[in-house]
């Protein structure tokens, strides 16, 4: 592997997409010394332009294509919903761009898979943006279970959720843009207990459907490596309490708004509680975009922290999530 970007420059990012989620992205990736951002790419040059003036983007290009073969730019953020995220990354690739690529990595492993095999082919850098992974308390927590803070590690329970009003038009209620509860929020839950139990043993699944056909709710059960359980939650119509704990043998951690942590609180058999604080420098964002960097600069082309295997093993988990609830997308091809 060879470091193509040199440690004196900044990384220069390129932002694909221009919705709420690339906003709050450059929110963070602004308080990240070493980034620059100089282009975005849209559907439309309007909202490219309007994209690259609120933030003071130098180069605006009305197509995805077109950001893809800019050449000055190292790597391209996906910011599309979840459905537009195996072309466009597989175009930046293929391009010659880094990508680092919102969660979930695709609408299923066939395409998560795909996306690996270009990165690979075009020896190109390749990331999930699963924020989760590096959050400063995320760390934390892999330490504490790596000494055997909690004993054996025997269960996780992790749920996420809020209530999104119906919309048979929307895009979290459209079955062929790959909506529901499942791929939206669900997928963190699901990373979560695939980093503490690793790869699962079995899944099972049940699901409340919205008139639409997808998924509104659903609560699964995965099985780990010796009888570690998993106990997981996701839902777009109610607000599921945003708490994560896992459970050892001889204590817990319990970690609330888990899936971008400030804190946990450990809890050692027969001891007070410990209490971890850890605020964010701006929003969260930044760590996925440090981490980003650090890979680039060492010349690798994954993370350990949200390595490739990682993110196609939890694109599996959801397929098999949705074969037990049903739930398929029209089109839907791998």
């Amino acid at each position: 592997m060879t470091n193509d970007i040199s440690p004196q420059t900044p990384v220069r990012w390129g932002i694909l997409g221009t919705g709420a989620i690339a906003h709050r992205f450059m929110t963070g990736l602004r308080a990240v010394a070493d980034a620059e951002v100089v282009a975005v790419g849209s559907r439309s040059a309007a909202t490219a332009d309007r994209f690259a003036r609120t933030w003071d983007i130098p180069r605006a290009h009305a197509t995805y294509a077109d950001l893809a073969a800019d050449e000055g730019v190292d790597i391209v953020y996906v910011a599309t919903p979840h459905n537009i995220h195996h072309q466009p990354t597989v175009q930046c690739l293929q391009a010659g761009r880094h990508v680092l690529c919102e969660k979930p990595l695709a609408v299923n492993a066939g395409q998560a898979a795909a996306m690996v095999e270009a990165a690979e082919r075009a020896d190109r850098f390749l990331m999930e943006a699963m924020w989760t992974r590096f959050a400063p308390a995320t760390h934390k927590v892999r330490d504490l279970l790596a000494e055997g803070a909690i004993g054996e590690i025997r269960m996780v329970q992790a749920g996420i959720g809020g209530r999104m009003d119906y919309d048979p038009q929307g895009r979290l209620y459209s079955p062929d843009l790959a909506g529901g509860a499942l791929l939206d929020v669900g997928v963190y839950p699901v990373a979560f207990a695939s980093m503490v139990l690793g790869a699962f043993t079995s899944i099972q699944a049940q699901a409340h459907k919205a008139p639409t056909g997808v998924d509104s709710q659903v609560a699964m059960t995965v099985t780990g490596s010796g009888g570690t359980l998993g106990v997981l939650s996701c839902s777009i119509e109610a607000p599921i309490p945003r708490r994560a704990d896992i459970v050892g043998t001889r204590g817990s951690i319990a970690l609330t708004d888990w899936f971008c942590p400030t804190g946990l609180v450990l809890h050692r058999e027969g001891a007070d509680p410990e209490r971890y604080d850890y605020p964010h420098t701006a929003n969260g964002f930044e760590y996925e975009v440090m981490e980003v960097h650090r890979r680039l600069r060492a010349g690798e082309r994954q993370s350990p922290l949200m390595s490739w295997r990682e993110s196609v093993r939890i694109a599996e988990a959801l397929d098999a999530a949705r074969e037990r609830i049903g739930v398929a997308y029209p089109g839907e091809h791998t």
